[in-house]
């Protein structure tokens, strides 16, 4: 157990995520009044990586359940393996036992295929955290049997009972927005927005990840990025596209930006033709740049 939210600071610093103080104490109350948490903001700003650097931080297993139209319960919890269960009834035809014990066989642990959700349940080691990954992309009605699974963390299994979870899990649960999750959910969890970072965040960011990258050349990044998403394009790229780019322009040993690096790897950046040739059109590329070429970031000083 973590015991305070300076401590979960330095944990998560540890895996190089750069948390603000929201989030922090988002995190830290949710993993000691063991809520659930409900990750909202665009794609690509880090709502996964919280997940997946807690685990870390918290030396556990990550636990991970994407979420698609037409998820269903099955799919999550468990599904029994019969091609495994109809070789075992084979080698039992020659047994003299009765039918109920042939059956307590064949519906044994040993035959069932545990999903995301009933693998969280049954970690024995502790507890584990358990990402349901854009929830808003699975049906209402997947959400309505989700709401008994956090309620409870409990599932009962016709031939084998009700299994009750040993520890419970940490559970971070992202969404898109792609539809309006209900209320119901909403209130069996705390409740976080991230948006795209500040500019002095997008800096560190960068920099924890990428600590080869110079910081002039970084605070460069942070500002073109900046001011990229202020042109309304169709895909606005995230956190995720500036360390891919970022990382891009360090494998070509880049230390400035120049019109040719943007160009030569702007694929790494946008994500359709229709952004890629706005960015392209009337030297608004040449406005960009210059704009990056007086980052305005408070902090550590670069210039000197």
């Amino acid at each position: 157990m973590v015991e305070d939210i300076r401590k979960m600071g330095e944990l998560l610093q540890g895996q190089r995520y750069v948390a603000d103080r929201q989030v922090l104490t988002s995190i830290y109350l949710a993993t000691r009044l063991e809520k659930p948490v409900l990750v909202e903001g665009p794609s690509g700003v880090g709502k996964t990586e919280i997940a997946k650097a807690l685990a870390a931080a918290l030396g556990t297993r990550l636990i991970r359940l994407q979420c698609y139209e037409g998820l269903d319960a099955n799919t999550t919890l468990y599904e029994w393996n019969h091609a495994k269960q109809m070789l075992r009834i084979k080698l039992e035809e020659q047994e003299q036992r009765t039918l109920e014990e042939k059956e307590a066989v064949i519906f044994g642990e040993d035959f069932l295929l545990k999903r995301p959700l009933l693998r969280a349940i049954t970690e024995s080691e502790r507890s584990p955290v358990l990402l349901i990954d854009e929830v808003d992309r699975a049906d209402e009605e997947f959400e309505a049997f989700l709401l008994e699974i956090l309620s409870d963390f409990q599932v009962t299994i016709p031939e084998l009972g009700t299994i009750e979870a040993t520890h419970r899990p940490y559970v971070i649960l992202t969404s898109n927005r792609t539809r309006e999750l209900s209320d119901a959910l909403k209130r069996r969890c705390f409740y976080l927005w991230i948006d795209y970072p500040s500019l002095e965040k997008e800096l560190r960011i960068i920099r924890s990840k990428i600590p080869d990258v110079s910081e002039r050349f970084a605070a460069q990044i942070a500002t073109f990025m900046q001011k990229i998403r202020s042109l309304g394009l169709v895909g606005t790229p995230g956190v995720a596209e500036t360390l891919d780019w970022a990382t891009s322009l360090a494998v070509l040993h880049e230390g400035h930006l120049t019109g040719d690096a943007v160009r030569q790897t702007l694929g790494t950046l946008l994500k359709n033709r229709e952004d890629i040739e706005a960015v392209l059109l009337d030297g608004k590329l040449d406005e960009l740049i210059a704009a990056a070429d007086n980052p305005t970031v408070h902090g550590p000083s670069w210039a000197s």
